[in-house]
C-alpha cells in the first residue's frame, strides 16, 4: 500500500467512520515490542479502529518518521498511547505509559498521554470569579478542581485529520467544548496538532478560540520513562530544569507565592538524578508535583527541560512558549494500574507539563494568563526532541 493510499484510507475512516484497518508498510499493525530502528523511505500514516465511546467510533493513528520513530495517537482524549524511540544502540522502546485498549482508558487512568483542559492542573476550591460572576466547578480532586473536571478534554472524542508533510507525518485534532460544559463559560473550539518530525521531534501545537470570555490552559500529559515504559522507576534519570523559581502551594495548589529553587530540593538548574533529593521534596505521597517558572521572556519559545537516561543513553529536551512547567514524579502511581503488559508502580514515570500557572485565575497577578476573550487565540507550542549520548 503506497503512502497516498494510506493517507486516503485514514481520511476515509475519519470522514465516514468506517470500521476498517489500513495496513502498515510491512502488513498488519506494528506491535509495541522493542526492535531495531530502520530507515524508512518516506513517512507513514496508518489508521485502525480502536473501539467505540457512546456509539462513537474511535481510531488509533500510527505515525512513523523517516528515521523509524513511531508514535501511536488516538482521537479519544488526543492521547499518545505509544512512542517508540531508539537507544544508543539503535534499539527502539516504547517510552510512554499507557494501555493497549480503549476500554482501559475509558475506565479511568491518571491522564496518560492526554491533552488536558479546558483548564489543566488545579483550581483552588473548585471555584473562580470571571467578569463579576462566580463559577463553581466539579471538585474532582477534593476540594479542588483538576484537569478540566469530571469529563475534561482527556475523556472526549476529538475529530481527527491525518496528513503527510515534507517534515514528517502529523495529526490534527479538533474539539468544540460547549458553553457550560463542566461549569465553564463560553463555547471554546480547541485544536491540537501532533507532528512526528524527521528531526526526531514530537511537536505538540495547541490553540483555542472562544465566543465569549473564557478560561483556557491546555497541557500535554505524557508520562515519560526513557528506559522504556516497563523498565522500573525514573529515579536515576538525570533532569535539568531551566527554572530558577517555583510556585509553592498550601499544600499543593499555588497561592501566588514565588520562591527561589537555590538551596532547596527543587533546584534542578544543573543536571541531577531525580531520586537524589526526592524524599526532601515532601508531599503526601512523597515526590515532586510542582510548578516551576521557566527562565526567559514570558510567552517566548525557549528551553524548558533536559532529561537523560544513563542506562539507555536516550535524551529528551523540552522547549515551549509557556510561563511554567509542572514536574511530577508519578507519586500517586501505586501498582494498581497496569498497561501494555507492565504494572506501573510509584515513580514509574515522570511528567513535564508546560502550562500557565496552576490556579492562575484566583491569583490577581496571574489571572490574565488563562483568560481568553473573543477575537483572541490561545496558543501553546511544545517540542520534545530525542537524541542519544554514549
Amino acid at each position: 500500500m503506497d503512502l497516498n493510499r494510506r493517507i486516503t484510507c485514514g481520511l476515509a475512516v475519519v470522514a465516514a467512520v468506517a470500521v476498517i484497518a489500513c495496513s502498515t508498510p510491512n502488513g498488519g499493525e506494528s506491535k509495541p515490542t522493542p526492535t531495531t530502528a530502520t530507515v524508512h523511505a518516506a513517512p507513514a500514516i496508518t489508521v485502525a479502529p480502536f473501539g467505540n465511546v457512546d456509539d462513537t467510533p474511535v481510531q488509533l493513528f500510527t505515525l512513523t518518521n523517516k528515521n523509524g520513530l513511531v508514535a501511536k495517537i488516538t482521537n479519544y482524549g488526543a492521547i499518545v498511547t505509544e512512542l517508540h524511540v531508539p537507544d544508543r544502540n539503535g534499539t527502539l522502546a516504547d517510552i510512554v505509559l499507557g494501555f493497549e485498549t480503549l476500554d482501559a482508558y475509558v475506565k479511568g487512568n491518571p491522564y496518560f498521554g492526554a491533552i488536558v483542559g479546558r483548564v489543566a492542573n488545579r483550581i483552588r476550591n473548585a471555584e473562580f470569579t470571571l467578569e463579576g460572576k462566580h463559577y463553581t466547578l466539579d471538585a474532582n480532586d477534593k476540594p479542588h478542581h483538576l484537569h478540566g473536571g469530571k469529563k475534561g478534554w482527556d475523556k472526549v472524542v476529538w475529530t481527527a485529520m491525518p496528513s503527510d508533510t515534507v517534515d514528517g507525518p502529523r495529526l490534527e485534532l479538533t474539539y468544540v467544548s460547549k458553553d457550560g460544559e463542566e461549569g465553564y463559560p463560553g463555547t471554546v473550539t480547541a485544536r491540537t496538532v501532533y507532528a512526528l518530525t524527521n528531526d526526531n521531534e514530537l511537536k505538540v501545537e495547541m490553540q483555542a478560540t472562544t465566543d465569549k470570555t473564557a478560561l483556557v490552559n491546555m497541557a500535554h500529559h505524557s508520562y515519560w520513562n526513557l528506559s522504556g515504559h516497563n523498565s522500573g522507576t525514573i529515579l536515576d534519570h538525570e533532569l535539568t530544569l531551566y527554572a530558577d523559581q517555583y510556585t509553592p502551594g498550601t499544600p499543593m495548589v499555588p497561592d501566588g507565592r514565588i520562591h527561589p529553587v537555590k538551596g532547596t530540593p527543587f533546584d534542578f538548574t544543573s543536571a541531577k538524578a531525580i531520586g537524589k533529593e526526592l524524599n526532601q521534596a515532601g508531599g503526601t505521597p512523597i515526590g515532586y508535583d510542582h510548578n516551576f517558572i521557566v527562565n526567559g521572556v514570558l510567552n517566548q519559545f525557549r528551553p524548558v527541560a533536559r532529561l537523560k537516561d544513563p542506562k539507555s543513553g536516550r535524551v529528551m529536551t523540552v522547549s515551549a512558549d509557556q510561563p511554567g512547567v509542572q514536574f511530577y514524579t508519578g507519586n500517586f502511581l501505586d501498582g494498581s494500574v497496569s498497561g501494555k503488559g507492565a504494572t506501573y508502580g510509584q515513580y514509574a514515570a515522570l511528567c513535564l507539563e508546560t502550562q500557565k500557572f496552576p490556579n492562575a485565575i484566583n491569583v490577581p497577578s496571574w489571572q490574565d494568563q488563562v483568560i481568553v476573550r473573543p477575537g483572541e487565540v490561545y496558543r501553546h507550542v511544545m517540542i520534545h526532541t530525542f537524541s542519544v549520548e554514549p
